[in-house]
């Protein structure tokens, strides 16, 4: 599938059927997240249907207290007139505590669902492949997260019961009027054409923009996530002008947006007032006349004019909800579309037990190529004894960062297979294969909390001592120690709190403390000054000692350490030997080292 078909950020464009598909698809979700909460969905409906009930009594009794309890009270007979008084009291006394149990009632479900449905997508974002996540940005799954859910907890809180209220409602009105002036009637069902009429253009009409206000909210969101994330690039170019004017773009298009959807209701709200209001004029103008004949006492008449009034009140709620829920629909859309995505990676059925014993990776007639179609590996080979520490240089786009998110097993070759202890990779769990093999890359990432728990992340039930023994091992410990709270200290947002080249030595420390038999270093020395790369370098050497290890690096003092050296082009490997070997040769390694040194001086 497309990014596009995930995304849902334009729909604009789509077909008739494409948009049937993705209505269907987003009504299956919904069914599946309401399904384990049907019985208290009954339960509240049951609530809504006794408290409508209730409040559509409401004309009928003052109809009687007027023909029947007056006339009585007129008498000397008081009896009716207080029954009637009491029903009324009851009914209505009755309508609002049902209406307070069927609000608790209603936004305890809708939290619940909203509640279900953040985890839900949080873990399926996590279980999604490297391939989604390099494509679909993170300001788009902020967006899901945020916007989007609220918007369909703003239809579960409200819109759903206001629907089920107006339609009761308007029924039950209806069959009120029926039973007590079937002529009363008539021009209330002759408005009913119209009405559906009316509401049936302010669907056509409103659907589309109710969609893109959510396109552009969500690209809003976007771009806000994206200028705050990327701030030290923002400030570093001086694109705050730049910024601040794509920003107001994005504005704009949602306030139009906004403002075409608004158009809309305020077309639609003023043709139901009109309709309201000649239907009610008819009934009050025929049933004066008929009162003047004796057809049907004032009462009636009364409580007639009361209900065709009453019956376009929740048509208003109706408009308000076929707002949220096209609103909602939108979002729901998005958010299905996200939870459509399957892993590009599945996890073998029944896997068995794997545990890493020496650490041996092979690639065999391996080809790969990501979405673009352009091949980055074409028929790559290559055996890495266990406990081997080989190095991958070349030149940007060879193909080395490739290499180890094939190992990593971030994505899988498009032909050909990659082994570890001769099994294929993918027929090896995931949680095994983790616990096998640790990826550090360049970025360093520090997660919110304290030293000792961002190293704990290679092994969260390591001890106090075991940190410490991993921030030693790669020399950590002496600026660790330093801090105002030591292993304690928060490192703050994005580890804020420590230098570059501290974070990297963090990174080192949770890979030792993780102790992987195959450990990967995809540019991982390049944020390191010269100081804390020389460091670094013992750390290095407890590091990768009796595992298999594969170093990325543009820093050629870093690959000094290996055992042996790769250099890659376009793909394939050009030159394979030790340090020593291709240094005293007059290949491209030798060219590489011979500028580096020069570089030094």
């Amino acid at each position: 599938m497309s990014m596009q078909g995930v995304s849902g950020e334009d729909r604009s464009t789509l077909s008739k059927d494409e948009s049937k598909r993705l209505r269907r698809r987003s009504f299956a979700l919904l069914l599946d997240i309401v399904k384990p909460h049907r019985r208290r969905f009954i339960a509240t409906m049951v609530v809504v249907v006794f408290s409508v009930g209730m409040q559509v009594a409401g004309p009928a009794l003052i109809a009687a207290g007027i023909d029947r309890g007056l006339p009585a009270a007129q008498q000397g007979d008081f009896t009716p007139l207080w029954l009637i008084v009491g029903g009324f009291l009851i009914t209505g006394f009755g309508a609002a505590a049902l209406l307070s149990v069927y609000t608790k009632w209603s936004i305890a479900i809708s939290q619940d669902i909203m509640h279900e449905l953040r985890l839900r997508i949080f873990a399926h974002t996590q279980r999604l492949s490297m391939s989604f996540h390099e494509k679909y940005t993170s300001g788009r799954i902020i967006a899901r997260q945020t916007s989007d859910i609220s918007t369909l907890g703003e239809l579960l809180n409200g819109g759903v019961g206001n629907l089920v209220q107006g339609v009761l409602f308007m029924a039950f009105t209806t069959g009120a009027l029926l039973l007590l002036d079937p002529w009363s009637a008539l021009p209330l069902v002759g408005a009913i054409l119209p009405v559906v009429a009316a509401t049936w253009w302010f669907s056509i009409a409103s659907r589309r923009e109710f969609r893109n206000s959510r396109t552009f909210s969500a690209r809003l969101i976007i771009q806000f996530v994206e200028s705050m994330a990327g701030i030290r690039a923002v400030k570093s170019f001086r694109r705050e002008a730049i910024n601040e004017e794509t920003y107001a773009e994005k504005v704009e298009d949602y306030r139009e947006a906004t403002r075409r959807t608004i158009a809309i209701f305020g077309i639609y709200d003023p043709m139901l007032k009109v309709i309201g209001s000649i239907t009610v004029a008819v009934v009050l103008l025929a049933g004066a006349f008929r009162v003047l004949e004796g057809g049907i006492e004032i009462g009636v008449l009364l409580a007639a004019v009361l209900y065709t009034r009453n019956f376009f009140s929740p048509i208003e709620n109706l408009a308000m909800f076929y707002n949220s829920f096209q609103s909602a629909s939108a979002a729901l859309e998005k958010i299905s579309g996200v939870l459509e995505e399957t892993p590009a990676l599945e996890d073998p059925a029944q896997p068995e037990a794997f545990s890493s014993t020496t650490g041996a990776v092979s690639f065999s007639g391996v080809s790969f190529s990501y979405n673009d179609g352009v091949e980055v590996l074409p028929r790559f080979d290559l055996d890495i004894p266990g406990g081997q520490i080989v190095a991958l240089v070349g030149a940007t786009g060879a193909g080395k960062s490739t290499v180890a998110k094939l190992v990593a097993r971030f994505y899988d070759p498009s032909e050909g297979t990659v082994t570890l202890d001769g099994r294929e990779l993918p027929t090896i769990a995931d949680q095994d294969l983790r616990r096998s093999v640790v990826l550090v890359t360049q970025e360093a990432y520090m997660f919110s909390g304290s030293v000792s728990e961002n190293i704990r992340l290679g092994k969260p039930d390591a001890s106090f001592a075991e940190v410490q023994k991993a921030a030693r091992a790669v020399g950590a410990h002496d600026f660790i120690e330093a801090l105002p709270e030591g292993y304690d200290t928060d490192v703050n947002k994005r580890g804020g709190r420590l230098s570059a080249g501290q974070r990297q030595l963090v990174s080192f420390a949770r890979a030792f403390i993780a102790d992987p038999r195959v450990l990967i270093l995809d540019e991982a020395t390049a944020s390191l000054d010269i100081p804390s790369e020389r460091l670094v370098q013992h750390g290095l050497k407890t590091l990768l000692a009796d595992r298999t290890a594969i170093i990325i690096a543009h820093r050629l003092s870093t690959v000094d350490i290996a055992d042996r050296i790769l250099v890659m082009e376009n793909g394939r490997i050009v030159e394979d030997g030790s340090p020593a070997e291709l240094r005293s040769g007059e290949g491209r390694f030798a060219s590489l080292h011979s500028a580096w040194m020069d570089s030094l001086v």
